[in-house]
């Protein structure tokens, strides 16, 4: 009842936000501001809502489908950096200076250029003059990003919380209004269940109703075995005797704990905000929560690939203490054995492009 009653009072707020984001829209339908194309593809991959529904894994899956055949770069705002305009990021930056998700598909990805630029217009063409053997860019978290024209946009929502089922911001999560899913080529479902039915699909993509030129896929997250975060050479596996105190601060973690519960003893969690930059007195709570744990268990510090990135600003602290702190690796596949249908529907409209 409170929600409902919250949701009530923000109503009025979220009716000017949503007139302010169709005005935005309308300037660029009749050239008021326009928007750039290239002549090379560009694929966007986003949301309509508020962080959480896996862009980073699903920009990840995209460099590793398309480097093989491909030059491919990626460009992110960088967003809560500390700096501003247009950077190459470098494995030897910080999450200060680049962003914490472009940081760890460099880390992760050296060979191929990643660039955070919130003037994506202006950033692309920066990217082609230094690397003009480049042949396609991931525009990563741009779905409202109009000042660029995309190739392709890939469109995500959570199987949790579908678009459909949101409502503007500030009484809900969305960015924009939902008529929005139209711009999108592709639409991926993501976080959904090892057990989805193919009955829960059916209803699913009757609620989006897809348009005819729209492709619909469902996806889900493979968690890997945790690696040290500062010497990846490392690793620990799980088991139903660990217990895990578990760092995060990203948008949403229930996937996340349903995973790490069906696998280990217990989780305790520290959560946060997303995109936290933690802080000195966070990390001695790290610490003094783990040294609390039992002793005689197998037990471990874990975090997420994108909180790794802010924890090495407290590389020292963590090593001279000896708090080691190990990442949870994730991958994208598909359910439905779609995964070919979705990877030919990406490589196909590449095919297709034309300038």
């Amino acid at each position: 009842m409170n929600n409902i009653f919250l949701k009530l009072v923000l109503a009025p707020f979220s009716l000017l936000y949503g007139s302010l984001v169709t005005l935005r829209k309308f300037s660029y339908d009749i050239g008021l501001q326009r928007s750039s194309r290239f002549d090379i593809p560009t694929i966007c991959v986003g949301n309509l809502s508020t962080g959480g529904a896996g862009k980073s894994p699903h920009t990840e899956y995209l460099i590793r489908l398309l480097t093989p055949y491909i030059y491919v770069g990626v460009l992110s705002r960088g967003y809560r950096r500390q700096t501003q305009g247009f950077l190459f990021v470098e494995t030897a930056n910080t999450a200060l200076e680049v962003g914490d998700e472009p940081l760890q598909f460099k880390r992760k990805y050296p060979a191929v250029p990643i660039a955070v630029g919130e003037r994506r217009a202006y950033a692309i063409p920066q990217m082609l003059a230094r690397y003009p053997q480049i042949q396609g860019i991931i525009l990563d978290d741009a779905f409202q990003h109009l000042a660029v024209k995309p190739y392709m946009s890939i469109l995500l929502t959570e199987y949790n919380r579908l678009f459909t089922r949101d409502f503007l911001l500030p009484s809900g999560n969305l960015r924009e209004n939902r008529g929005g899913y139209e711009r999108a080529q592709v639409i991926v479902v993501t976080k959904c269940p090892l057990d989805m039915t193919s009955t829960d699909k059916e209803k699913i993509t009757s609620e989006i109703n897809p348009l005819p030129h729209q492709h619909i896929y469902f996806s889900y997250f493979n968690y890997g075995t945790p690696y040290h975060i500062f010497d990846p050479s490392v690793k620990f596996d799980l088991d139903a005797e660990t217990e895990v105190l578990l760092i995060t601060g990203i948008a949403r973690t229930d996937y996340l704990l349903d995973y790490l519960t069906s696998k280990v003893k217990k989780v305790t969690t520290m959560t946060f905000e997303d995109h936290r930059l933690f802080t000195n007195y966070d990390v001695a709570q790290f610490k003094k929560l783990y040294d609390n744990m039992d002793s005689a268990r197998r037990k471990v510090v874990l975090t997420t690939e994108k909180d790794a990135t802010r924890l090495d600003l407290h590389h020292t602290y963590i090593v001279d203490n000896q708090l080691d702190v190990f990442a949870l690796p994730i991958e994208v596949d598909f359910l439905f054995n779609e995964k070919a249908n979705f990877d030919t529907t990406i490589k196909t409209a590449l095919l297709d492009f034309k300038i």
